[in-house]
């Protein structure tokens, strides 16, 4: 898998270089590698994903980039200056959304936010303008106790954006959101990509970043496993393609012997056909019991990252990530 740095496949707002770089950035707590010598460039305007099991070192790796740590060594520049010592000339230019994000619970969602922006210097028109930005302008007179979970989280996405920063960090902002409230969220995000925002990224969808990001960084004990473009990441991983086969129309036998069937296995009522060449197979398949209710599934980007966890051989650091 790629660990190359291809940044052109991004899209920069071409104006002052990189957004982030790190270079052999490490960071351990006793025996435990935290971050293990990672180099990443983020360039202004992408959409980077940091990917990762539990553990794995991408909390500690943000908040280093947020200036919430000290690395042990390596160099640090965002926005082209260190974060470290705490640098308070960033604070206006970065906006943060945690995984457990503070609000003021009786206030409404609009004066949340116009308290926020005013810890900033900024006035109500900016806290308009982030009400609007995660469409939540409908609700704003709503107290923030009485909204849902995926408003919520829209409302910490806002607060995040309300200063007008140019680099946002994004901590698992969709999690135990119900799917529909996760789409919303998605288009909340394209249209921050579309500003020109360049977002730093973190989740446990696989399916979200594959949508949303324009790399993914794959973080596997405190190392970088994998960079690059989702597409480019599944395009070199496993070519084989699932056909799934309701039980009722296919006998595992019959399956078994259709020429360019690699492997078969029954999960609950479907039976999964492996192949390298599904045009043949399934036309075997309509032949054999039609193919009404046969599904086909390529590679996706969670292959590639459960092939990539799989074959990880250091045990993952203790952080909670």
């Amino acid at each position: 898998m790629s660990t190359t740095d291809p940044t052109s496949t991004a899209s920069p707002s071409a104006q002052d270089g990189p957004a982030i770089v790190l270079d052999s950035v490490r960071k351990h707590y006793g025996s435990t590698k935290a971050v293990d010598g990672i180099s990443v460039t983020v360039a202004r305007g992408e959409f980077f994903g940091l990917l990762g099991p539990n553990g794995a070192g991408k909390t500690t790796l943000i908040e280093i980039m947020e200036g919430l740590r000290k690395a042990d060594s390596g160099s640090v520049s965002v926005l082209g200056r260190a974060p470290w010592p705490r640098d308070v000339g960033l604070l206006p230019r970065v906006g943060v959304q945690t995984q457990a994000s503070a609000f003021f619970v009786r206030l409404t969602a609009r004066e949340h936010l116009r308290t926020v922006a005013a810890l900033y210097g900024a006035g109500h028109a900016a806290a308009e303008r982030a009400l609007t930005s995660v469409r939540l302008t409908d609700h704003g007179d709503v107290r923030v106790e009485d909204l849902s979970g995926g408003q919520r989280q829209r409302l910490a996405v806002a607060a995040a954006l309300v200063h007008d920063p140019e680099l946002i960090f994004l901590d698992e902002p969709t999690a135990a959101l119900d799917p529909q409230a996760r789409r919303d969220l998605w288009q909340v995000l394209r249209d921050l990509k579309g500003a020109g925002r360049t977002i730093v990224y973190t989740t446990h969808h696989l399916d979200e970043a594959e949508a949303l990001c324009d790399r993914v960084a794959i973080i596997v004990a405190g190392r970088l496993a994998a960079l690059d473009t989702p597409a480019r990441m599944v395009a070199a991983g496993s070519p084989t393609t699932r056909l799934l086969v309701p039980a009722g129309r296919l006998t595992l036998e019959a399956a078994r012997g259709i020429p360019g069937v690699r492997e078969v296995a029954l999960e609950g009522d479907t039976i999964v056909l492996e192949t390298l060449d599904s045009g043949p197979v399934l036309a075997h398949v309509d032949a054999l019991a039609g193919l009404q209710g046969v599904r086909t599934r390529t590679a996706s980007l969670e292959d590639v990252y459960l092939e990539l966890i799989g074959n990880a051989t250091e045990p993952a650091s203790t952080e909670a990530s």
